[in-house]
């Protein structure tokens, strides 16, 4: 298989008996999107219910800092970012029609981590993204370094054209200062990695590049499952799937379910800080603010540079920043969103997500649940707890999204001791979607580690996200 076929441009042949039942008898293919609990009836609640309990001021919103957790960073946090813009995208749909077959809907992103955000089509599709220089052309990817001719901080930023637009694989990740740097972090350790391979084994040209790159995209996935998904969904919920398999993302085809995309893995949302702190020393700064906030264009500012030390779980030790609590409050500014010009629902991203549960035809939250064989005094709790929302939801009829947010807060994150952690990650249904299609992803790529060899394991020194992102840091 060429790069272009596995890079996203050939869909891939197979079909599990599941799929067929949740996409309404249609195959299942890699670059749609399809169901996880496609047998269970779809929820629908009053728009106004919804309007109402997203609205900016009201019972989501967190006018304060409600605090930070434990142990999850909040770098992680953009890393899940960058993770979601390598697997999935919905250029089409819209609020204002019902999507009953999401089997029709058009993913434009490989169901893969394959980093091809990185390497775009590779370099002979895309030789504009590598150097041509030397033992390393078509080897290397360029960052700002490379041309210092660039406006702004090259040496620290990605590589722009003359207007500012960041030349990568996909434009999203510069839509902010921190992702843009998580996106520069990786092109710079795949570059480390190029190098080491050449001092180490003398391999050049083609050689290289295919090794460079299955080198760094394992370390990738290595770090998405041992740090990311351990992060969010518990240790333990990990482990569990690891060794005894997936229960509910059963397939023979990767694919984007929409109770992930749509739902479970907009957990996120309620774990972004609004001031984020992004030096040793530094000050905080808004994050829809001119110094963080202002995405696809150049670096022109020395304190936005990110030091990863400050941002990760490092060799140094010396983390600042923590995500918010995983709960059913957001920062004021995510349901009031500045660069949204419509009405107060549109501009809320609570709202917009919930509204989206009902244009895609979502089974409620406690619906998954059950079919899931959660307890039902669990259950009630999280019932309880989104009807402090907004009684009117009643119930029956929590949407998804929002059950999984309310899960997190009043159930938590697996521990490894048997106990449970309120408000530091997914409960036992966000937390199993998550994690299972995840890890799914990852065993139905032949080309991924787990679905590859998965008797790899890392070198010591890149084996966390932290020395990921670090090693190449200047």
């Amino acid at each position: 298989m060429s790069n272009s076929e596995h890079h996203g441009m050939k869909p891939l042949e197979g079909l599990s008996p599941y799929c067929r039942m949740s996409n309404y008898g249609q195959e299942q293919r890699d670059d749609r999107f399809g169901r996880l609990f496609g047998d269970l009836a779809p929820n629908y609640t009053n728009p106004a219910i919804l309007i109402e309990a997203g609205k900016a001021g009201g019972n989501m919103e967190d006018p304060n800092d409600k605090g930070r957790t434990d142990n999850v960073p909040v770098g992680m946090i953009f890393f899940g970012q960058f993770v979601d813009h390598d697997i999935t995208l919905d250029a089409s749909t819209t609020f204002d029609s019902v999507i009953d077959n999401p089997g029709e809907v058009a993913n434009v992103r490989t169901p893969t981590l394959d980093l091809d955000c990185i390497y775009g089509l590779g370099p002979e599709a895309q030789p504009y993204l590598f150097s041509q220089d030397g033992a390393f052309a078509g080897v290397k990817l360029l960052t700002g370094a490379d041309n210092p001719g660039q406006a702004g901080i090259p040496a620290s930023d990605l590589l722009r054209s003359p207007n500012g637009r960041a030349i990568i694989g996909d434009p999203r990740n510069d839509e902010n200062r921190i992702i843009s740097q998580i996106q520069l972090a990786i092109i710079r350790f795949h570059n480390r990695v190029a190098q080491t391979l050449h001092d180490e084994e003398g391999l050049e040209g083609h050689d290289l590049y295919e090794e460079a790159r299955r080198t760094t995209t394992w370390h990738y996935q290595w770090a998405v499952v041992n740090d990311f998904l351990t992060d969010i969904c518990g240790k333990p919920v990990v482990e569990r799937i690891l060794g005894c398999g997936r229960e509910f993302y059963c397939s023979d085809v990767p694919f984007i379910p929409i109770e992930f995309s749509v739902a479970a893995y907009r957990f996120g949302h309620s774990m972004i800080p609004m001031k984020v702190q992004v030096q040793k020393g530094g000050n905080r700064f808004e994050l829809f603010g001119t110094k963080l906030g202002r995405g696809f264009d150049a670096l022109s500012d020395a304190d936005a540079v990110v030091d990863w030390h400050e941002l990760l779980f490092t060799p140094e030790n010396r983390i600042v920043e923590r995500a918010q609590k995983m709960d059913t409050l957001l920062a004021g500014d995510l349901l009031d969103l500045p660069f949204v010009n419509g009405s107060a629902a549109e501009k809320s991203l609570a709202t917009r997500n919930m509204l989206r549960g009902n244009t895609f035809l979502l089974p409620a939250g406690e619906k998954v649940a059950e079919a899931m064989g959660c307890e039902q005094k669990d259950i009630d709790k999280v019932i309880k707890k989104a009807n402090d929302i907004n009684s009117d939801f009643g119930d029956e009829g929590i949407p998804l999204w929002l059950y999984i947010l309310a899960e997190a807060e009043v159930i938590g994150r697996a521990e490894p001791n048997g106990s449970t952690n309120e408000g530091e990650g997914l409960g036992p249904v966000g937390a199993t979607i998550v994690a299972e299609v995840i890890i799914g992803l990852l065993e139905l790529d032949d080309h991924a580690y787990l679905g590859a060899n998965r008797n790899w394991s890392p070198r010591e020194e890149w084996n966390t996200l932290g020395k990921l992102v670090t090693v190449a840091q200047p």
